[in-house]
Parts: structure tokens; C-alpha cells; sequence
């Protein structure tokens, strides 16, 4: 198992990790198989979206606090409970096939950790299976 280190630096935050990924990848040598990745944590989440215009990480951010804000009438006391509800939208785990040692995604698309409740000190769990 390979693990990204990341810290996000706003409360909520898309980081793009497909480069990263890409790199562990090549170094395994992994031919074809399945890249699993995984958040460990439940107010974060992991997307594949668009990577080509950097105003969609904003779009989605923005879309998710207006959707859910940071204050309403939530039960869970620990003034987090937007994130937990946007991590359990968003999810914790992607599969991404592997062909001849390179990610299969499409042309625009890339792997985005999301934050929901930064900034913190966060890991993305990597599995890759030929």
C-alpha cells in the first residue's frame, strides 16, 4: 500500500492528485490491473472530475457550501456535520483501471481529494492490484 501525504490549508478544498497517483503507478509497474484509492477519513472525499479549467475545483467547492453550509440547525455537535454530509456524498474510494502503466481517465478528467473540514493533515490510501 502507497499513502499521499497531504495538508490543506482552507476549510474546504479540492487538491488534484492525479500526477501523484500516476507516479506511484509507473513506479509499481503494474502493467494493467486496478488502482484503488481511499480516504480514511469521514470529512474528506475523493472525486475524478475536470482538471483542465482550475475554476471548476472552485465551482465545486462553492456549490457544496451553498448546498450545505458550515452553519445550520445540524444535530452533531462538534460544528462539523456539513462535512460529514459532504463526504458522504461525495464518497471515500475510487477505482481507476490500469493499461499499459498509465491511468485510465478520460482526456479532461482527474483524481481530487476534497476536503471538508480544514485545514488538517490528511492521507489518500493507494492499492494497486496487475
Amino acid at each position: 500500500m502507497e499513502i499521499i501525504e497531504l495538508k490543506t490549508t482552507r476549510r474546504v478544498e479540492l487538491i488534484e492528485l492525479t500526477n501523484r497517483v500516476q507516479q506511484i503507478v509507473q513506479r509499481v509497474k503494474v502493467k494493467n490491473g486496478v488502482c484503488f484509492l481511499f480516504v480514511p477519513h469521514t470529512t474528506a472525499g475523493i472525486i475524478i472530475n475536470e482538471n483542465a479549467d482550475p475554476s471548476v475545483k472552485h465551482d465545486i467547492s462553492d456549490t457544496l457550501n451553498k448546498l450545505i453550509p458550515h452553519s445550520a440547525d445540524y444535530a452533531h455537535g462538534e460544528g462539523n456535520a456539513d462535512s460529514h454530509i459532504k463526504s458522504s456524498i461525495l464518497g471515500n474510494c475510487l477505482h481507476i483501471f490500469i493499461e499499459e502503466n498509465r491511468l485510465c481517465l478520460g482526456k479532461w478528467q482527474g483524481v481530487f481529494f476534497v476536503e471538508g473540514d480544514g485545514p488538517r493533515k490528511r492521507q489518500v490510501w493507494i492499492k494497486i492490484l496487475g
